[in-house]
């Protein structure tokens, strides 16, 4: 749930993830987070097993967060190692678990392709706030060995102009607007997954997308609204809404009334293939 790395944002935003919204430095930056992955961690976990990750593979998990499913995959799938990487570690160095090795870097930077070959290559939530996606893609590529699977996953935004108006949908476009501003963010392309990662030269590619349901106090609608909070002041300059608005759409979140679709993850995979005759 972190982005791991720097760079100008691409739409227009000069700011970064970490920085410009989303401190961890910020009380309950941490908590956030983990509202995310408990909303996900369970979606994610059941996919990286489903693709073979246990007893021997080396994984590298890239914008880590605070290290919630690179712990599961050590302890549920059984997994040799995993590296855990984010461009802030403090989250991830207050829960050290053997097996798990930390790396505090920035993933734009061109010498991190360098940084070894893994069975496991995951990003998650990363991707979606970074400039120079393709060759970012490409690059996790290359750390991937013969015989591995990447895996990326992002938000696609299901508030399109035709979803029924809501206080939850009008604070969302609102969002979306205001991170794009803000530092770049843009899930506009996410859905161009799987013709990137063939790109990037792996085989057998697919994708599939996972909702989680928006029930008052789930995991999910705690993570939007608290994630509305920390980016009210990039909703409030697109002039889309006011701060009576994001009052009302966490209300409604948190309401029976509530009947809206959260923001999907895309998750798509390709294999790197082997040398011929391997």
């Amino acid at each position: 749930m972190s982005t791991a790395a720097n760079g100008d944002a691409p739409g227009g935003g000069r700011g970064h993830y970490g920085e410009a919204v989303f401190r961890p430095e910020q009380a309950g930056e941490g908590e956030r987070i983990d509202f995310g992955a408990l909303a996900y961690d369970d979606f994610s976990l059941a996919r990286l097993r489903a693709l073979g990750a246990g007893p021997g593979w080396r994984c590298l998990d890239v914008g880590a967060g605070t290290g919630t499913l690179a712990r599961r995959l050590l302890a549920e799938a059984e997994v040799a190692d995993v590296l855990a990487v984010d461009r802030d570690v403090r989250f991830l160095a207050e829960r050290p678990v053997p097996g798990l090795q930390v790396l505090e870097t920035d993933i734009t930077r061109p010498d991190f392709a360098s940084a070894g070959r893994y069975r496991l290559v995951h990003a998650r939530f990363v991707l979606m706030h970074l400039p120079e996606r393709d060759r970012l893609i490409t690059a996790l590529a290359e750390l991937v060995e013969p015989g591995g699977v990447l895996v990326l996953s992002d938000a696609v935004d299901l508030t399109s102009d035709r979803a029924p108006g809501t206080p939850y949908t009008e604070v969302m476009r609102a969002m979306w607007q205001g991170l794009r501003a803000t530092i770049g963010t843009d899930v506009s392309w996410v859905p161009s997954y799987p013709q990137l990662l063939r790109a990037a030269g792996l085989e057998r590619v697919a994708a599939e997308i996972h909702v989680p349901p928006l029930v008052p106090g789930s995991p999910i609608s705690r993570f939007w609204a608290d994630t509305w909070e920390r980016s009210r002041a990039a909703m409030l300059a697109t002039g889309l809404v006011d701060g009576d608005a994001v009052d009302r759409a966490v209300r409604y979140l948190d309401s029976d009334a509530c009947a809206a679709l959260s923001a999907g993850m895309l998750t798509a995979w390709g294999w790197k293939p082997r040398p011929a005759g391997h």
